[in-house]
């Protein structure tokens, strides 16, 4: 009689340990770094914080990585080529216009600059992030472009104008006539805060880059990002199957 019982119990074992292979199969299944990645748009004024916060994440963040602009403009002291920009002549940015190999080019100050297309194309493929210093034109731009979707875009405020003022003396780049050019344009580069998704008022350093921290988490889980979830759940459905198979 208990040798029928065992036969007739094997079933049921073999049902319950394939669901509980099941089970763990779907538990490993879900990889939360599997994930498009995401556009990191910073914009603001010069001397409202973009650079710092830029340099920041970078140092600690390293699945970031950096959009190096193309641009005409001369190298300023201690600047590297093909770190901090790729410095290129007018004939050559042109033509990478003509082929269409920038994402977004703008003029500023008398210089153009853009992005190109190819790096910021396999980083997100990659699954990694990329950041971006740009002006609200360069923002304008990648919104409106094929990798618009992925583009989380935030506009620093500075806490007033004289903090303004007082940020772009402080660093001893510039002239005098430089600074008072930063500051005329300074108002109509704040004009366009109502276009990106995030505005921020950069008052506290600490603080306003721990939003901008927590800004990054929650667009990275947002679902349209994530790959695996449409597998998972998926395998959930099919481990229902199984489960009332087994009742």
């Amino acid at each position: 009689m208990r040798g029928l019982i065992a036969r007739a119990q094997e079933p049921i074992g073999n049902a319950v340990s394939c669901h509980a292979r099941h089970a763990s199969r779907t538990a490993q299944m879900i990889d939360p770094d599997d994930r498009n990645g995401i556009l990191i748009v910073l914009s603001s004024p010069s001397g409202a914080g973009k650079s710092t916060m830029t340099r920041r994440l970078l140092a600690d963040h390293r699945d970031i990585r950096l959009s190096v602009s193309v641009t005409t403009r001369p190298p300023r002291p201690g600047e590297i080529d093909g770190q901090d920009y790729h410095f290129i002549s007018r004939e050559e940015f042109a033509s990478l216009i003509e082929r269409g190999e920038l994402i977004e080019h703008a003029e500023v100050f008398g210089h153009r600059y853009g992005t190109p297309r190819g790096p910021v194309e396999k980083t997100l493929s990659g699954g990694h992030d990329m950041i971006f210093d740009v002006d609200w034109q360069g923002a304008q731009q990648l919104r409106l472009s094929a990798l618009g979707r992925s583009v989380v875009s935030i506009f620093l405020l500075p806490p007033s104008i004289a903090a303004l003022e007082a940020r772009l003396r402080s660093r001893a780049q510039d002239s005098d006539e430089v600074i008072a050019m930063r500051m005329a344009k300074a108002r109509s580069e704040i004009s366009h805060w109502a276009e990106y998704d995030y505005v921020l008022i950069n008052d506290n350093l600490d603080r306003c880059y721990a939003e901008i921290g927590t800004i990054m988490q929650a667009e990275r889980l947002k679902l349209r990002r994530q790959r695996g979830i449409r597998g998972f759940v998926n395998l959930l459905n099919e481990e229902f199957d199984l489960h009332q198979g087994v009742g």
